[in-house]
């Protein structure tokens, strides 16, 4: 099974990429491949509104940094993505990932039954950190992405959320949060061979 992780963190040993290395190291004992790809060393545009992807080809026509990891996640079966919370939203690296991935949708996805060109029965797991310690502060972010989740026919989502947690290393003390991400890994894991 191939995991495509995406960190979306510009601290290469923030919070949120420390999770999903916890994440990912548990699925890959479990007999997973994973390939990751930190968004902050990347060079790369947002989407440019161009709509090639859309009428002449089935794919971005952007080549940067980003191509390599838009080819993964068409192969992906878990595709994880890990953010801190800054100004209310994802990280600005995360949100130009998310818009490029709008080459994945049909052309005609707002009316078509077959909205995405991924193959079905992929698995997000969507992981979230951020520094505010009231956990209802910012719970709107995952529900807001997850039309567009529907969209790319993502069915099977896994949300870990910390807060609370806002200097470097400080989910090192979250315990419960890396139990979460392992129990997720196993899940996934499980649900797969039953497949």
């Amino acid at each position: 099974m191939k995991t495509v992780c995406v960190l979306g963190s510009p601290r290469p040993n923030g919070n949120s990429t420390t999770i999903a290395q916890h994440f990912c190291d548990k699925i890959e004992t479990l007999g997973a491949s994973v390939q990751t790809f930190a968004l902050n060393k990347m060079t790369y545009k947002g989407c440019q509104a161009c709509m090639t992807c859309k009428t002449k080809l089935d794919r971005c026509v952007l080549r940067d940094d980003l191509t390599e990891v838009l080819d993964a996640l068409r192969d992906a079966d878990v595709i994880v993505m890990a953010t801190p919370v800054y100004f209310s939203d994802v990280t600005s690296q995360m949100k130009g990932f998310i818009d490029r991935v709008y080459s994945f949708l049909t052309p005609d996805y707002r009316e078509s039954s077959e909205k995405s060109r991924f193959s079905p029965g992929k698995t997000l797991v969507f992981i979230q950190v951020q520094g505010r310690p009231d956990e209802n502060k910012f719970a709107d972010i995952f529900p807001r992405y997850e039309e567009f989740f529907d969209w790319y026919g993502i069915e099977k989502r896994h949300l870990i959320r910390a807060w609370g947690v806002r200097d470097l290393g400080e989910i090192k003390g979250r315990r419960e949060v890396f139990q979460l991400a392992e129990d997720v890994a196993s899940r996934i894991m499980a649900d797969k061979k039953t497949a």
